[in-house]
Order: structure tokens, then sequence, then C-alpha cells
């Protein structure tokens, strides 16, 4: 009975196959938190700016990321382009790879959950912060550089590190586009050994893994920011 439900002889023979797509999963997952991150506190600053277009640009964004699955948009974005290339661009010789639309995907979704990480950071900074760095003279971009991120990014490192922990596990929508990730190579592997119990729950320990790991990272950088 065991048996049926964890064979040990299909996870070890085909451990190698499946691991041989965390490059896709961690390197989505990494590159596109790089660049969310990036787009986050842009979002943030276009929020806090006096100009009422940004914010509504930013505060529309945020809700509208935030109120979709990120699978929908992941679709919208693959078979969108698809359909362009096939109706409208093939004369361009334009081609958008399933990498890049991953890439765009939880670039662009995470940024949204990752600014309200940022703006809730740095809105705990103290406001006398702010005033004593303007009364020395510092420049709105200077203190903001100097005196309020560098503050923000301390109180942001657990949830930051929470949205990158959901990037990881979730990175494994991008085998509904057919990149060959872990997860794509575990259907792989299901489908061909007929035996998806044994194959999910060895993706469910190596995603426990990975995710372990990075916890140690974030406990690592909670200290050495403590310091």
């Amino acid at each position: 009975m065991l048996n049926k439900i964890f064979d040990i002889n299909i996870a070890i023979n085909n451990f190698w196959f499946i691991l041989s797509g965390l490059g896709y999963t961690l390197g989505v997952a990494l590159t596109s938190f790089v660049f969310g991150t990036i787009l986050g506190f842009v979002l943030v600053l276009m929020r806090r700016s006096r100009f009422r277009l940004l914010r509504w640009i930013a505060t529309f964004h945020v809700s509208f990321m935030r109120g979709t699955p990120t699978l929908v948009f992941l679709f919208l974005l693959y078979f969108g382009f698809l359909f362009l290339l096939y109706f409208g661009l093939p004369f361009l010789k334009i081609t958008l790879p399933a990498l890049v639309c991953a890439l765009l995907c939880f670039s662009i979704a995470s940024s949204a959950y990752i600014s309200e990480v940022l703006r809730s950071a740095m809105d705990a900074v103290d406001n006398g912060q702010w005033e004593a760095a303007m009364s020395l003279g510092m420049s709105y971009r200077q203190t903001l550089q100097k005196v309020i991120v560098p503050q923000a990014f301390r109180i942001a490192i657990p949830p930051l590190s929470n949205v990158l922990l959901d990037m990881i596990k979730g990175s494994s929508l991008v085998a509904m586009i057919s990149l060959p990730d872990i997860f794509q190579n575990a259907k792989i592997v299901g489908g061909r050994e007929q035996n998806y119990m044994t194959v999910y729950i060895l993706v469910a320990i190596i995603y426990w893994i990975i995710c372990l790991l990075f916890e140690q990272g974030q406990r690592y950088l909670e200290k050495k920011m403590a310091l």
C-alpha cells in the first residue's frame, strides 16, 4: 500500500531529471523578485507623488494585480502574444518566448505585493527621521536614500522574504506554458511512470527544502542588519 503512495525507486531514478528544472524555478523566481522590487519601489514613489495621475495609476496597478489570479495574467501574456504573433506580427519576425512571458508576469504581479510591503515599511519609519534629515538640509532624494530606505529595508526583510518564498512556489505555474521547471519535469515523469502521487510528493519535498534554505538566509540577513 505504501509503495503505491510513494514508490522510492521511481523517486530515486527520476530525482535528478526533476531537479534539472531547478534553474528555471529559481531563475524565474529570483529574477522576477529583483525586477518586482525595483518596480514596487517605483510604485511606492508614485503613490507618494503630488501628481494625482501617478497616484491613480499606481493604485490601480496594485489593486488589479492583487485582485486577479497570477495564472490568468500569465495566460493573457502568453496566449495574447501568440495571438498577435499569428495574426499581426509574423511579418515583423517578433517572437516572445515563454520564459520572457513568465518573467514579465511574475515581475509585474509581484511588484504589487512588494510595493505594499515597502510602503508599510517606509510608513513605519518615524516622521521625526524626515524632519531631522530636512533640518540638516538634505533633499528629498537624499533623505530617502540615506535615512528612510535603509531603516525601511530592515523592517521589510521578513515580509519580503514571504513574498520571495511565495514566488518560488508560485513559479510552478510556468509549467502551464511548458517551461521545463521542476514541476513540469515532474509532470513528465508522472505521466511516463503512471504514478503522479510519488513525483508530486517528491516535488513537495524539494520545494520545502528550497524554502528552508531561503529561510536560513532570511534569518542570517535579519541578524546582520540588526547589528
